[in-house]
């Protein structure tokens, strides 16, 4: 192997290691610092599926009533969309397989876990923050007529529920942003085919 390879193999290993320090150092200080009382009750539900199924069924009530038949269009966009980010996300996770910071043996004892356990998946990237930001930006493209300046709750939503998980302890920052980057194109590019092929008015 070349010498100017070999060094710039070496400045790339010293990179990440030195991200990856960075990464676990903010994770520390989010999960252990940054923290009192009121988040530490709320952030446990905010990232509970269910606790948002109430949202849902308002978006889909929505829909049809102010869409009719349109609505079947965008639900299934919607849907797609869900499937597209979730679905690379994992594909990620097991290309990658980061253990969580509630997993790994030499973090484990300085992590704050507000959980009942530690999920069993990866960490590298962030499903949930993937999952949620796509939404939130396919959401935030197709309704701006309905929604308008309200469209922005969407992109906090995906935001609060992101933060929450660093916060309980299941995922480092790196997760979150990485996962949260892949959501916003994956939601970008089907709200692009969305009115490309479909439209609400």
């Amino acid at each position: 192997m070349m010498p100017g390879t070999i060094f710039l193999m070496n400045l790339i290993e010293k990179f990440i290691q030195q991200l990856i320090e960075l990464d676990t150092r903010l994770f520390l200080k989010i999960n252990r610092d940054w923290t009192n009382p009121w988040l530490d009750r709320i952030c446990p539900v905010f990232r509970e599926q269910n606790v948002w199924i109430p949202l849902y069924l308002f978006l889909l009530v929505f829909m049809f009533v102010n869409f009719g038949k349109k609505a079947w269009a965008w639900l299934l966009s919607f849907v797609i969309t869900i499937v597209l980010t979730d679905q690379t996300s994992y594909f990620i996770k097991k290309l990658v397989a980061r253990p969580r910071p509630c997993q790994d043996p030499f973090l484990m004892p300085h992590v704050r876990l507000l959980l009942d356990n530690c999920p069993g998946a990866f960490s590298f990237v962030s499903s949930h923050a993937a999952n949620h930001f796509g939404m939130a930006v396919f959401i935030f493209f197709t309704l701006k007529n309905a929604f308008g300046k309200w469209r922005w709750l969407f992109i906090l939503w995906a935001a609060a529920i992101s933060y929450s998980q660093m916060y309980v302890g299941v995922h480092y920052p790196l997760d979150i942003l990485c996962g949260s980057m892949l959501g916003c194109c994956w939601g970008a590019v089907t709200a692009k085919f969305y009115h490309r092929t479909f439209s609400l008015k």
